[in-house]
């Protein structure tokens, strides 16, 4: 059994990796211990409320590389530790037993060299399932310049894995993360796509069983360590959705935990990373383009969401009639969510709707009513200087904050839009 001061310097050592949220696997359990299929992973809320928890934590701290940002680089005077793979399966399963989680994330530092570390990582994820019979939801780190092969094994017994790019650009590689590249982070993600197409195929042929990343790929990238603008991270970000078919890009604002001459000596702060989360979600959902967002050069705005940002810089398209506007028109409305746009366009299938009624779905009027008319009524703002004015306000007063359990319990609305995103 791991002992208490090993456990203490592996997980505070995981820490810092975001990118282990939501699954969406569909793994099923077949007689054996847990559910990757419903649960879900740590750090999200099912519809019901629940927050689902996993084991995160790093296989070894002890790395080999260099990375300016990184807290377990290798010249950090920091305690150093190192976990057996019957250690990381012995605990998983107690705390599994105990109802402490559901699930795993694992991650390691570069230990010996990447075909080592990948090869003991390979060797927990089989373990769990093969030896343990453990069905529950595993997010597995995989490592750059490790063996395509070791990759591909893996694949078959995690849920989910995710090769995090870390910075923008290749040009903050260098600098920062000398020893990883774009091309060792970007070649085993399309690897991993391409096989999980091949997978799915065969499957359907009934060439193949079992399971190839059920729950797909994630990265995550730091923001602010490096000069890259939004619009050029937001690049990446659509890059990567059209040519890997990732499901998420996270994305973790900088904070000064190692000195650097490199590095800035301030936090990015948590709005930027909000900014980009929305933005995200309106490339995701929304049908939007970067482009249609901003330029390569440009920051997002904080004073407004992006969505918003964007409705004040194309005013000639609003208003719309929301008894008449396509579906890909209302969803670029601010303050009218996914789920209220398809709310929207079921309704009045039956009738003509009103303000009363756009209430009563919960739409966020307070910005929609400057961007749309029910019936021909309008109630919003005469003029682009006042729809600024009022939309800053109801942007102030929303207050952007990180929502904890109890905030959310105590304001089911902020709960609703925590869980869907709706801007």
């Amino acid at each position: 059994m791991i002992n208490e001061e090993k456990l203490k310097i592996l997980t505070e050592s995981a820490k810092y990796d975001v990118s282990c949220s939501s699954s969406g696997s569909g793994r099923k359990n077949m007689g054996g211990m847990g559910n990757g299929y419903v649960a879900g992973c740590c750090h999200s809320f099912t519809p019901d409320g629940r927050c689902v928890s996993l084991l995160k934590i790093l296989l070894s701290n002890d790395c080999i590389y260099n990375c300016k940002y990184c807290p377990n680089r290798l010249d950090a005077d920091v305690p150093r530790a190192t976990a057996t793979p019957d250690e990381i399966c012995e605990l998983t399963i107690d705390f599994y037993k105990r109802n402490y989680i559901e699930g795993l994330f694992l991650s390691s530092a570069v230990c010996k060299n990447p075909d080592y570390t990948m090869e003991r990582l390979l060797l927990v994820v089989k373990k769990l399932r093969v030896e343990y019979n453990f069905h529950g939801y595993i997010h597995l780190k995989g490592i750059p310049k490790a063996d395509p092969l070791l990759m591909h094994k893996a694949a078959r017994y995690a849920d989910r894995m995710s090769y995090n790019i870390e910075l923008p650009s290749e040009k903050s590689l260098k600098l920062l993360a000398p020893q990883k590249s774009k091309e060792s982070l970007l070649t085993p993600m399309k690897a991993l796509t391409a096989q999980s197409l091949q997978f799915r195929e065969e499957k359907r042929k009934g060439q193949e069983k079992g399971y190839f990343l059920p729950a797909g790929q994630t990265t995550q990238m730091i923001i602010g360590a490096s000069p890259e603008a939004d619009g050029q991270i937001l690049r990446l970000t659509q890059s990567l959705y059209r040519v890997t078919g990732l499901k998420r890009v996270y994305y973790s604002s900088y904070v000064p935990v190692v000195r650097d001459s490199l590095l800035p000596d301030t936090p990015t702060g948590q709005l930027r990373e909000h900014r980009l989360y929305q933005a995200d979600w309106l490339l995701r959902f929304y049908g939007f383009s970067v482009e249609e967002l901003l330029s390569e050069g440009e920051n997002l705005s904080m004073e407004f969401d992006p969505k918003c940002a964007w409705a004040l810089k194309n005013m000639h398209l609003f208003p719309v009639e929301i008894n008449r506007a396509p579906l890909e028109v209302l969803l670029r409305v601010p303050g009218i969510g996914a789920k209220n746009a398809y709310k929207i366009m079921e309704a009045r299938k039956y009738t003509k709707l009103s303000f009363e009624d756009l209430t009563k779905m919960r739409v966020a009027l307070k910005r929609a009513k400057h961007f749309i008319t029910c019936n021909g009524k309008f109630f919003g703002a005469k003029n682009e200087t006042a729809v600024r004015g009022l939309l800053s306000a109801a942007e102030e007063h929303d207050s952007v904050e990180q929502l904890n359990l109890f905030s959310m319990l105590s304001t089911p609305q902020n709960a609703m839009i925590a869980l869907t995103g709706q801007m």
